[in-house]
């Protein structure tokens, strides 16, 4: 042991705000869980609470999000009391750039965070009833000798929303795409047409290309929502190509938010691909696909079900994969630290 430090027990003075968190990745997406020290959240529904919290406490989001605490690829999950009677407790998402619509990677990590911590005591079965500022989701965990060893869920319906557009988009050219949702609208594009590859080396050029091409479709389509106006608006790219492993079916890379890229196979974009390769006909019912991400990690996806989502062919996407915790910090603000809201380069 070291001498130097087998004493060692600071404790922060009083005045400093503490915000205890889990941290655990899905697949190598970072997510980060407040467990104690946020204020109350007030609102009905999802929505509403993620509207209040964005108005009076995003300076939270920012401490936690970004540098020194995070980093500009940081995800995180702010948890409560269920508001509707059939739910198990609602959840909306931070990032770099603000808050999602849905996010298929925390939701499988919560669910192996909710049955590992015991978090809802006496709970009969291995199933959760979720809200989501898109909706609800319905998720599984598989449990063995205690540990959940995979997650799945049943996410929102998921659909085509437009397809094999063309856009010209500056210093890269013509560029064609699609836009589906999976609880987030994605813009689609295949990378080998734009002259990428989906790996860590092109990583910095994968990030140019993908907020270069959200932005051109940005101004050039309008993205309406059939029920929600706050869901209607393009989080991302998806690059999407062949896959390493040729057990897989594809690889996509999901550039989202302020330039994150999600480590992940990314779960919204997955269900999105689900609703996409449907209603082109190159996905059946029931028929399992593996996808990895720009790591080599992978979730899989089926459509399980065909409905009409207010006139839009769409399928229920049921997502797997599995997460790990990594981590417990106590986060402190100093009321006297110029940059205790954070501070971000991208």
């Amino acid at each position: 042991m070291n001498q130097l430090l087998k004493n060692f027990d600071f404790k922060p003075p009083s005045n400093f705000q503490k915000i205890t968190t889990i941290d655990m990745h899905t697949g190598g997406e970072p997510l980060r869980i407040p467990v104690a020290g946020l204020p109350k959240i007030e609102g009905g529904s999802v929505l509403e609470k993620r509207r209040f919290f964005k108005e009076n406490y995003d300076h939270i989001r920012t401490g936690l999000m970004f540098e020194p605490r995070g980093h500009a690829d940081m995800y995180g999950a702010i948890i409560s009391d269920p508001s509707s009677a059939d739910a198990d407790f609602d959840v909306f998402f931070i990032h770099n750039e603000g808050y999602s619509t849905m996010c298929g990677h925390a939701v499988l990590a919560l669910t192996k965070f909710v049955f590992e911590t015991n978090l809802i005591p006496n709970k009969t079965d291995n199933k959760l009833t979720i809200n989501v500022p898109c909706g609800t989701v319905y998720a599984e965990a598989k449990i063995e000798n205690g540990v959940v060893v995979e997650s799945s869920f049943i996410n929102v319906p998921s659909y085509l929303h437009l397809k094999e557009e063309v856009v010209e988009v500056d210093g890269i050219g013509k560029v064609t795409f699609d836009i589906a949702f999976g609880g987030a609208y994605y813009a689609f594009v295949d990378a080998a047409s734009v002259g990428l590859k989906m790996t860590p080396a092109y990583y910095n050029q994968l990030i140019d290309y993908g907020r270069r091409i959200k932005y051109a479709v940005m101004d050039k389509f309008e993205i309406v929502h059939p029920t929600e106006s706050d869901l209607g608006f393009l989080y991302g790219t998806i690059f999407t190509g062949s896959p390493e492993d040729e057990k897989h079916h594809s690889r996509n890379v999901c550039i989202f938010a302020e330039g994150e890229v999600d480590r992940s196979a990314t779960g919204s974009g997955v269900s999105a691909r689900a609703g996409l390769h449907f209603s082109k006909g190159e996905l059946k019912l029931n028929q399992p696909i593996t996808i990895e991400s720009i790591l080599g990690s992978t979730m899989t996806v089926e459509a399980i079900e065909q409905i009409d989502f207010h006139g839009y062919e769409a399928v229920l996407p049921k997502v797997t994969g599995s997460a790990s915790f990594v981590g417990k910090n106590e986060c402190w603000f100093d009321p006297n630290d110029p940059y205790k809201e954070g501070f971000i380069f991208r």
